[in-house]
């Protein structure tokens, strides 16, 4: 049985960099919170600001890094998405957003009611909010995404 535990930045980053297959680590956040089985952390979410700033309206909440160590309990993914997004609604939120690799199934976020609502075009290397300085361009902004949200 999981449960969920409070986490700071640091911590939660420290397991992306650890477990993620393709993200790195995030700068900042309005929260983290872990997924534990008891004896470890078996899981992550991060959740901040939407990167998009014409989806900030200060009610919409992206969640930026879900990570899972390989052998996590089934279902941790949906569960740390369940419970950001009950979480978020606690603090008042109306919307959480996040993006998946297209190639990737959305089992996780399905199985927790989210939807997709679009595809995000691949960016190339130099081009766009991800060539803004201290930002560095990862392979992964050239990859084909669909975007998802769950709302009230």
């Amino acid at each position: 049985m999981l449960k969920v535990v409070p986490l700071n930045l640091k911590e939660a980053n420290e397991f992306v960099s650890n477990f993620h297959r393709h993200n790195k680590p995030v700068q900042g956040a309005k929260f983290a919170i872990g997924a534990s089985d008891g004896d470890q952390l078996a899981g992550v979410a991060i959740v901040g600001r939407p990167v998009s700033r014409h989806v900030d309206d200060g009610y919409t909440a992206e969640v930026t890094r879900v990570c899972v160590e390989p052998s996590a309990p089934k279902n941790t993914g949906s569960f740390l998405y369940g419970r950001c997004w009950r979480i978020w609604q606690q603090m008042g939120g109306e919307r959480m957003i996040t993006y998946t690799l297209e190639s990737e199934s959305g089992a996780t976020m399905r199985a927790v009611g989210w939807k997709v609502i679009g595809k995000v075009k691949p960016s190339k290397s130099g081009s766009g909010w991800q060539n803004r300085p201290g930002r560095e361009w990862q392979p992964i902004y050239g990859q084909q995404k669909l975007k998802w949200i769950v709302a009230r």
